[in-house]
């Protein structure tokens, strides 16, 4: 089927004449001196990208919504050595997001990896999702990522040089119960991120793609409503039940103990970069779980009842 037609005549792209290499991987061969931008830079797996991409030689820039944290950030990666600038950037913000764009040129010229890592998360069962949830998770999940796009790839077609790493998840090749706004937003990711890897590839550019599908890494993301946008805060919402605040608690410590830690992470994708590598999965804790879904799907049947997230990475 065509796809629909559109009144809006689509921005021209940057004119190259190339010579299509359909089985190649892109990459980029060496981090020395070049420059990583990571949007959710502060804290968790994209402070530790910062880290390993500085440890390799790159300029960093680092964007987050968290200032504190932003700041902590920045002054750890210079006691660390690296050159390093921090922006302030709210990342369902197209303006902001371009303004961090500009920034990371005005401070280090063109951009070579952008990583485009930031993300929350919520839970519950969809008929108790507000409006306010679905704008904020899909404001930051997935505009986010569609605001990067727009600032940052350009410029590497352009260049034809450069690699894009989409932070997706292991939820975006599921659908576990109470995860349904989060898994969502990451299906869209992969969804894009496989798209952009499928274009580059036809197009035989040098701008290469990594889809990032962690499972569990002991990050913040499940406390990630704090910095939800008052304007988008949840009124409605009821305090916690002592039984549900107990279940976050044991969750919570799980992750502690049993996740990855953000700088292994860190090297899987450094790795993935200089290697051209798209997929990039942590773990493989919810394999069964992925691979049963898309039998499911190949044989028309309906999806079984399932383990929850939590339950699948202990089994």
């Amino acid at each position: 089927m065509d796809p629909p037609r559109h009144a809006r005549t689509p921005r021209a792209g940057p004119t190259r004449t190339l010579t299509p290499r359909p089985t190649e991987a892109r990459s980029v061969k060496d981090l020395d001196g070049k420059v990583a931008v990571i949007t959710g830079g502060a804290s968790g797996m994209g402070l530790a990208f910062a880290h390993r991409f500085a440890a390799a030689g790159m300029k960093v820039a680092i964007a987050d919504i968290e200032e504190p944290a932003l700041d902590a950030a920045v002054d750890g990666l210079r006691e660390a050595g690296a050159d390093v600038v921090g922006v302030r950037c709210d990342v369902a913000d197209a303006e902001s997001v371009h303004a961090l764009a500009a920034t990371v040129d005005e401070a280090f010229g063109a951009a070579h990896v952008v990583c485009l890592n930031a993300g929350v998360a919520l839970s519950g069962p969809l008929h108790e999702q507000t409006l306010a949830d679905w704008q904020w998770i899909l404001g930051v999940n997935l505009m986010g990522i569609v605001h990067g796009l727009d600032a940052f790839l350009p410029g590497l077609i352009e260049r034809d040089e450069g690699h894009m790493v989409v932070t997706a998840s292991v939820a975006g090749h599921t659908a576990y119960p109470s995860l349904g706004p989060y898994s969502a937003t990451k299906h869209a990711a992969v969804a894009i991120a496989e798209s952009l890897y499928n274009e580059q590839v036809a197009a035989g550019s040098n701008v290469g793609v990594t889809a990032l599908c962690p499972g569990f890494v002991a990050t913040g993301i499940f406390d990630s409503a704090r910095n939800r946008p008052e304007n988008l805060a949840d009124a409605l919402a009821e305090p916690p039940s002592a039984e549900e605040v107990a279940a976050r608690e044991a969750f919570l410590e799980m992750i502690a103990t049993e996740a990855l830690r953000p700088a292994e992470v860190a090297d899987m994708v450094h790795d993935a970069v200089l290697s051209g590598t798209f997929w990039v999965f942590t773990d493989d804790q919810h394999v069964d779980n992925v691979e049963n879904r898309h039998g499911e799907i190949r044989t028309r049947s309906n999806p079984t009842e399932g383990r929850t997230i939590t339950q699948d990475a202990l089994h």
